[in-house]
């Protein structure tokens, strides 16, 4: 919803402007000021610390990626967590995870690799709950097992 406002003559100036009627003409009603509110709140995104989400590539270099997840500032992940995708272009979409809110200059914190290996415990974790069988590649033989 938007409210039209009438214009002013500017030749008036501060002196004769007269803050009663203008104070009059952006009054909402109740109804008007929930709506309002309501879409206010719906473009602010809550986002924690240690969060796994969905974000949007909108510019990179030769040694970072820019990254929107809907907050108030863009974040920031280096190329080299990306060296698996080298055809990652502006637009897509990367999961990425929430290190910090932000860092000395104001900007997120992410990380792209420690979003993946996030998604892929969660789903090893879902394959020992379900009992299934996970099919990989033995790279080398530790004290501790496999890796």
């Amino acid at each position: 919803m938007v409210q039209e406002t009438k214009s002013t003559d500017s030749s008036k100036g501060l002196d004769n402007f007269d803050w009663d009627t203008f104070a009059e003409e952006t009054t909402y009603s109740s109804n008007q000021h929930s709506e309002l509110e309501a879409l206010y709140d719906a473009t602010l995104s809550s986002i924690g610390e240690g969060e796994v989400i969905d974000g949007t590539v909108i510019s990179m270099n030769k040694r970072e990626v820019v990254i929107n997840i809907g907050y108030k500032s863009e974040g920031v992940v280096s190329l080299n967590e990306f060296r698996y995708n080298p055809e990652l272009q502006v637009g897509d979409t990367v999961e990425v995870y929430v290190e910090s809110q932000e860092d000395k200059r104001g900007q997120l914190v992410l990380s792209h690799k420690k979003a993946r290996s996030l998604r892929s415990w969660d789903r090893v974790n879902q394959a020992l709950e379900k009992d299934e069988v996970i099919k990989g590649y033995i790279k080398c033989r530790t004290k501790g097992g496999m890796i």
